[in-house]
């Protein structure tokens, strides 16, 4: 009887039809797989899956689901940062021994706000080999879909959840001359928004992209005082994407009105903090602010 050219185990279904997996050199393979839809799997990623020796994986339950999909068999070790410093030495062996490695996360690129950073280092380290396998990120395909400039982007993952150091995070990305994309989850979606109001203002453009390559993927866009009303009651489901749009071009401050905040400035404040306080306020030269300032501490204002 003449053998199955893909009986073996390295291999991967696409619908019925088995497809053999080309062998893989030994490396870590950084693996992007599906955010939602498990059909924006890649081909290459299906290889990279079917040959690995070891898939290092979240949730073995999770990625359970797409390996099933495809009839993939390698073996799937849980690797998350609550056993990253047990199961990291186990990982390293793999690769000591000539073996391959595939990190996936449960959904999208992984190190995109996750610790698998650390394995990466440490496998540098060793000197053996990463690849990155590139596919789906919520990140990007937010971005793509949100109808905000792309040219500059920063990426700020999750906020903190207490009130006060996620203002002070908003408050250091306030002049950033780009868009600002956040993850977040859906409870705290309504109160993120209220806060980014407050600290970069209501105008500002901006978009939540919810079950993003799903049945019910959405994009909301306009204001964030918008978005703020739109998303102040009951939470939405699924994962959530929030795109800030940069801020606009700032009227230039009349010498009417720098005098006016000087004066306020020079009632508790001396003339250089004071100088310094509405330069930044205004975007003025603080030179020739400090001078004005000199002029109105000695009362000569012509």
């Amino acid at each position: 009887m003449t053998a199955d050219p893909v009986s073996s185990a390295r291999r991967y279904f696409i619908g019925e039809h088995a497809i053999q997996a080309p062998p893989l050199d030994p490396a870590l393979y950084i693996v992007s797989t599906p955010i939602g839809n498990l059909r924006d799997i890649t081909v290459r990623a299906l290889e990279t899956l079917a040959c690995a020796d070891v898939i290092a994986c979240e949730d073995t339950r999770v990625t359970g689901i797409l390996t099933q999909r495809y009839g993939l068999k390698a073996k799937l070790l849980p690797y998350h940062e609550h056993n990253a410093d047990k199961q990291r030495p186990k990982l390293l062996s793999v690769l000591e021994d000539g073996g391959s490695i595939a990190l996936v996360s449960d959904a999208g690129t992984p190190l995109i706000s996750d610790p698998g950073y650390r394995l990466v280092r440490d496998v540098v380290a060793e000197g053996h080999k990463v690849i990155p396998i590139p596919g789906a990120s919520a990140l990007l395909a937010g971005l793509v879909g949100a109808g905000l400039p792309s040219d500059t982007i920063v990426f700020a993952g999750f906020l903190a959840q207490k009130d006060g150091q996620k203002r002070t995070r908003l408050k250091s990305l306030v002049e950033t001359q780009g868009t600002l994309v956040f993850y977040e989850s859906p409870r705290r979606l309504g109160a993120t928004l209220a806060v980014m109001v407050e600290e970069l203002g209501a105008d500002r453009e901006a978009a939540v992209a919810r079950e993003l390559t799903k049945r019910f993927e959405t994009f909301e866009r306009g204001t964030l005082g918008d978005l703020a009303e739109l998303f102040s009651g009951d939470a939405p489901k699924g994962e959530i994407v929030i795109l800030v749009g940069p801020p606009g071009e700032k009227p230039a401050a009349s010498q009417d009105d720098i005098d006016s905040l000087l004066r306020e400035a020079l009632v508790d404040m001396p003339v250089s903090a004071a100088a310094k306080s509405v330069a930044k306020q205004t975007g003025g030269d603080r030179n020739e602010i400090y001078k004005r300032a000199l002029m109105l501490k000695s009362g000569d204002e012509d």
